[in-house]
C-alpha cells in the first residue's frame, strides 16, 4: 500500500471534532456600486487604535526575539490600572485564548473516562461549545430568557457533581443584556465553591447600566471567580490578539501551567500598555460608540422593533426564520451583519453612516412582507 492509498479515506480527527460546530466569523461586506461598504458583523471597533499606540508599535523592532512569556510589563501596567496584584493576571491571545487556558486547566476528560461539564447560557458566544468540546468537557446549555438574559436560576439548577466551570457572558453576546451585581452575587453564592465561575467581560467598557456587575469586585470577594477581559473591543486591538484573566492565587497558580507560552507578542504587549496609559482617550472613543448605540436603539424602538437591552457594541434582532433574509437585504445595501439562522441577527455599532443605513433598512423592512 502506498502512502497515497493509505490517505485515500482521509486522516480522521478526534471524534469530538466532527461533533463540534464550525466557528463562523463575520463576513466582509459585498461591494455595491455607488455605496461605501461597512462591516457590522464582527463586533469590531470601527475606530483605529489610539495615535499614541500606532506611534509606539511603529518603533517596535525586536521581532527576532521571543516575547516575554509572562507579559510582565503589561501585567504590571494592568495591576496598577485595576488595583490588583500582578500575580493575579494571566495574559492570553485575546480573551478567547485566556478562556481556553481556563478550560484546559479546570475542565476536560477525567482519569475515569467521564467528561466534566461546563454550563453556559445559550445563545451566547459561539466559540463556547467549540472551546469546551476541544477541552474534552461536555457543554450544558441553558436557554436565555425571552428578553435575552441569562436564566441564572435555571443555570444554578443545572449544576451537577460533574460541573467544573460556569461561563457568564456579560454583556451577553449576541443578545446584549448585562448581568446585575445583585443577581450575579446571589448566583455565585448558590453554586459550590469548588466550581470555577468565569465572568466574561469582553464588552465591559461599553456597559452603562448602573446596577451591572463588576467582575473585578466579584473576584475580590470569591476565590472561585475568574474575570476575562480583552483589548479587542474598546481598545480597537482585535488584530493583535491580547486579553487576560484575573483570578486569585489558588486558581492562577494552576492557570500558569496551562498558559500558552509566548501567546502575546511584543507588539501586542506594547500596544496594550500604551492604550491603558492613555485610557482617558479610550473612554472618549467608547462613549462615542455608546452614543451611537443609543441613537440606533432609539431609532429601532421608534420603528416598533422590540430589541433587548444593548450593553455591548451591538444590537440583537430576534428575527427567527427571517434572519438569513434580513442579512441578504443588508448585503444589498453594502452592509454585512451576523445572522444566526433560525434565531436572529446581531448588528455591530459601526460608523455613523453605516448605522444610519442600517436604520433605513429596518424602516423599510418593517413594512415589508414578513417584516417585524
Amino acid at each position: 500500500m502506498t502512502p497515497s492509498d493509505a490517505l485515500a479515506g482521509g486522516i480522521p480527527p478526534r471524534p469530538v471534532v466532527n461533533r463540534l460546530p464550525r466557528y463562523a466569523a463575520g463576513k466582509p461586506p459585498v461591494t455595491v456600486e455607488g455605496l461605501a461598504s461597512y462591516k457590522l458583523s464582527s463586533n469590531e471597533n470601527p475606530l483605529p487604535p489610539l495615535p499614541a499606540v500606532v506611534d509606539a508599535i511603529a518603533l517596535q523592532t525586536d521581532f527576532n526575539r521571543y516575547p516575554d512569556p509572562l507579559s510582565s510589563r503589561l501585567r504590571a501596567t494592568l495591576a496598577e490600572f485595576l488595583d490588583v496584584p500582578a500575580d493575579d493576571i494571566v495574559t492570553g491571545a485575546g480573551s478567547l485564548g485566556a478562556l481556553n487556558q481556563i478550560l484546559a486547566t479546570f475542565a476536560g476528560q477525567n482519569d475515569d473516562g467521564k467528561a466534566d461539564e461546563v454550563i453556559y447560557a445559550w445563545r451566547s458566544f459561539e466559540a463556547y461549545p467549540i472551546s469546551v468540546g476541544l477541552a474534552g468537557a461536555e457543554s450544558v446549555r441553558v436557554p436565555v430568557t425571552a428578553d435575552g438574559r441569562h436564566d441564572l436560576d435555571a443555570m444554578a439548577g443545572a449544576v451537577s457533581a460533574r460541573t467544573k466551570v460556569i461561563l457568564l457572558c456579560t454583556p451577553n453576546n449576541p443578545t446584549g443584556p448585562a448581568l446585575t451585581a445583585a443577581e450575579t452575587e446571589r448566583f455565585i453564592r448558590s453554586v459550590p465553591s469548588h466550581v470555577v465561575v468565569v465572568i466574561d467581560e469582553a464588552y465591559q467598557e461599553f456597559v452603562r447600566a448602573g446596577d451591572a456587575v463588576d467582575g473585578i469586585a466579584m473576584y475580590r470577594k470569591y476565590p472561585n471567580v475568574v474575570v476575562l477581559r480583552t483589548f479587542s473591543k474598546a481598545h480597537g486591538l482585535a488584530g493583535l490578539r491580547v486579553g487576560y484573566s484575573v483570578s486569585g492565587p489558588e486558581l492562577t497558580r494552576h492557570l500558569r501551567v496551562a498558559a500558552t507560552p509566548f501567546a502575546v507578542s511584543q507588539i501586542a504587549e506594547r500596544a496594550a500598555m500604551v492604550s491603558v496609559q492613555n485610557y482617558d482617550q479610550v473612554v472618549e472613543r467608547v462613549q462615542s460608540l455608546v452614543d451611537e448605540r443609543s441613537r440606533v436603539m432609539a431609532g429601532l424602538r421608534d420603528l416598533g422593533w422590540r430589541v433587548p437591552d444593548a450593553q455591548g457594541n451591538f444590537v440583537w434582532l430576534e428575527l427567527g426564520a427571517e434572519s438569513a433574509r434580513f442579512a441578504e437585504l443588508a448585503g444589498e445595501r453594502a452592509l454585512s451583519v451576523r445572522a444566526f439562522p433560525g434565531e436572529g441577527v446581531r448588528v455591530s455599532i459601526g460608523e455613523e453612516e453605516a448605522n444610519t443605513r442600517f436604520l433605513g433598512l429596518c424602516a423599510d423592512y418593517t413594512n415589508a412582507p414578513g417584516g417585524s
